[in-house]
């Protein structure tokens, strides 16, 4: 379970900076061209880490064929957020795709799509996206913080420089 953690985590962390730097990209290029590239060079490093990794059994993929077009959704996923983080500035666009991914991932979960087990629904759960959603609407609708001008302390006596 520690290690599901910690890779959730670094995962959150890598689609942050994924985002930031596609939006970067966007500022110079269309976002299809965008999207091309970090799929492609997506592709690239999984090819070979694939093949580094699990040698020809990268080839052997068991899954409902339609499955196999999840790359497709991938499009949109880079497509759209890249232009969110674009428009609304990486930690709003990030907080509204984090709630967004915790709303349907309760509704895919309770209603058992995609191939997932149902799990049913509970009020506890429905409490905690509210509350997370609330949080991000603080985080984002609360008064700005007023970057006072920076002070430098004198070590010895602790006390400001003029």
């Amino acid at each position: 379970m520690a290690l599901g953690i910690f890779l959730a985590i670094i995962g959150g962390a890598f689609v942050s900076i994924q985002n930031t730097f596609n939006a970067n990209v966007k500022k110079r290029v269309s976002v299809w061209t965008t999207t091309a590239l970090v799929l492609l060079l997506g592709f690239a490093a999984s090819f070979v880490a694939g093949l580094a990794f699990e040698g020809t059994g990268l080839f052997r993929f068991d899954a409902e064929p339609w499955f196999w077009f999840s790359g497709i959704v991938g499009v949109g996923v880079v497509a759209c957020v890249t232009q969110g983080v674009q428009i609304l500035g990486p930690s709003r666009a990030i907080s509204l795709v984090m709630v967004s991914q915790i709303f349907f991932g309760l509704m895919w979960d309770t209603l058992g799509w995609f191939g997932l087990e149902q799990v049913p629904f509970t009020w506890q759960s429905l409490i905690g996206v509210l509350m997370i959603s609330g949080g991000v609407l603080l985080f984002q609708l609360g008064p700005k913080l007023e970057q006072k001008p920076f002070v430098k302390l004198n070590p010895e006596t602790m006390e400001a420089n003029d």
